[in-house]
């Protein structure tokens, strides 16, 4: 669990310094110039406006330092700028301020242990999660600071105390901060659901209207966007009424988070504990964005190292497999001579598998699905028994399919993906993947949650679940999974790929492989898809 001030710090200090002050109307002139590319304003502050404090506002008052007494001990200029010039952004992110950078031309005469407020109005009517950030060229991050955002009037506030910075706000458009709120009957409580917090956060609430606030913990999911798209946060009952009367029903309102659990501080403020990050941070071995149009490699990490497929390889499998024109509708007899091609690999525990007994009537379509969307090897060995080819040919079509789409760093030992001599680089799977892709059925089937079937002579019911969790989430907003695998050995690591597709930007193709945790691999592959289609032409 980690607080929210742990990604407030600045050099090192934690901003915790809440303080009022008079901000004193002093007539001084100051002198705007254009520059040739930013928009500057220069200010000249003497001894007595020092001492009394003011309010440096530029730009048509959309950017103020509110420098109270004590801030300087001399005389120094203040120079305001809008910056133009291209900068590196966080692309998790989005921009709704212009960058500004502010300079104390006199270093020295500032009190660097008395913050300051920094005032920014937003160009949008933006409803989003917001913080006012600071670039850090040491180390190449935007950092966040302390902020407080007033939507009816447009302008964020932050605390800073530094000399010299270039800042501007940002939002998380998935988080929604303003809107409405509602009340149910739960817990009576100090709770609220939300759609957008994990359970275990905590929220201040505040009512629009009358200023009134409550503090209140998630326990809850809810709203449903797709039926209130405004709702920001539904209250426990007893919760709304410490705001407003029940009898209102529905309240404007602003969220501020309080605390947020430490594994779900990045998903919610686009920040790691370092700054938030101008291109992702993988921790997986290797992984790839694919451009599916035109095989354009957007982004990529170890893009040549050869690793294990695990059970990626059941693609490849099931390609050969559909190329040698058996139809989906015919019934087959299982047989349990099917495992023991498994059993070479691993105990027969070990293997994922669909629990089919011999003589079991199924369709090679029952068979497609547990092997794609159960990951059962079993099943995969029953299409190959079936295919018409013995099991040599069978992999000797797999490896030649490779060969024949230029993957010179894939090989396949057997058609499963039990084997760690099963092997291939991302940048070469990733292009096997896309062709594989094209296939309607695999599409179909591997983007399934689940599947539901019965055996033919004795009746016996199955029930497989998509091992892809994301499939079954229903992935990010605006875009949807397409087709995707996993795959897991101890040697591979957790391994997933995905076609995803925009409506907007067509489809990409996104692999990991050798990640260490299976909710990292699905974490990154969200990161990358959003990643891929934010940077794709």
């Amino acid at each position: 669990m980690i607080r929210l001030e742990k990604i407030f710090k600045t050099a090192g200090l934690f901003f915790i310094i809440v303080f009022s002050f008079l901000i004193v109307n002093t007539s001084l002139r100051a002198e705007t110039v254009l520059a040739e590319e930013n928009i500057k304003d220069s200010i000249y502050l003497d001894k007595a406006t020092i001492e009394k404090g003011y309010t440096v506002s530029s730009f048509d008052n959309k950017f103020k330092l509110s420098l109270v007494p004590g801030v300087f001990n001399e005389t120094t200029e203040v120079d305001s700028e809008i910056i133009k010039e291209d900068m590196p952004m966080p692309w998790k992110l989005d921009k709704v301020s212009s960058v500004y950078q502010f300079d104390f031309k006199n270093k020295e005469s500032y009190n660097n242990h008395k913050p300051f407020y920094i005032e920014i109005f937003y160009e949008e009517d933006s409803l989003d999660y917001k913080q006012v950030f600071f670039y850090d060229k040491n180390f190449n991050k935007w950092r966040p600071l302390p902020s407080t955002d007033y939507p009816n009037k447009k302008f964020i506030r932050s605390l800073i105390h530094l000399p010299y910075a270039r800042i501007a706000v940002f939002s998380n458009p998935d988080i929604l901060i303003t809107g409405q709120a509602s009340w149910y009957a739960y817990k009576d409580g100090n709770y609220v659901a939300s759609p957008d917090f994990p359970k275990g956060s905590r929220l201040r609430v505040f009512n629009l209207e009358n200023d009134k606030f409550v503090d209140v913990e998630v326990n809850d999911y809810g709203p449903d966007r797709s039926i209130f798209p405004e709702r920001v946060v539904d209250l426990d009952k007893e919760a709304f009424a410490k705001i407003a009367n029940l009898g209102e029903g529905i309240i404007n309102v602003k969220v501020e988070p309080i605390f947020i659990p430490e594994e779900e501080v990045y998903r919610i403020t686009g920040v790691r504990d370092v700054g938030a990050e101008i291109n992702p941070t993988i921790k997986a071995q290797a992984a790839i964005i694919l451009d599916n149009d035109n095989n354009e490699v957007l982004w990529e990490k170890n893009p040549d190292e050869v690793l294990s497929l695990a059970s990626l390889s059941k693609l490849v499998a099931l390609k050969v497999f559909l190329d040698q024109g058996v139809s989906l509708e015919k019934e087959v007899f299982y047989n349990k001579q099917d495992e023991i091609f498994n059993n070479k690999y691993c105990e027969p525990w070990e293997s994922a598998k669909i629990n089919l007994q011999e003589g079991d009537i199924i369709t090679i379509e029952n068979l497609i699905y547990a092997s794609l969307v159960g990951s059962a090897n079993n099943a995969v060995e029953s299409l190959v028994r079936l295919s018409g080819l013995t099991r040599d040919e069978f992999i000797k079509e797999m490896n030649q399919y490779a060969q024949f789409l230029g993957a010179k760093t894939t090989y396949f030992e057997e058609p499963t993906g039990l084997s760690p001599q099963n092997v291939s680089s991302v940048k070469d799977y990733a292009i096997i993947s896309k062709e594989i892709f094209k296939e309607k059925i695999i599409r179909e089937v591997s983007s399934q949650a689940g599947y539901e079937f019965t055996t033919v002579n004795t009746k016996r019911n199955f029930h497989l679940r998509n091992t892809n969790s994301l499939v079954k989430s229903g992935f990010i907003p605006g875009f949807s999974i397409v087709a995707s695998k996993t795959g897991y050995l101890h040697e591979a690591g957790y391994c997933l790929i995905v076609r995803a597709h925009s409506a907007e930007k067509g489809d990409i193709v996104v692999l990991v492989m050798k990640e260490n945790k299976r909710s990292d691999s699905f974490n990154e592959i969200k990161d990358l898809v959003e990643y891929g289609f934010k940077i794709i032409d």
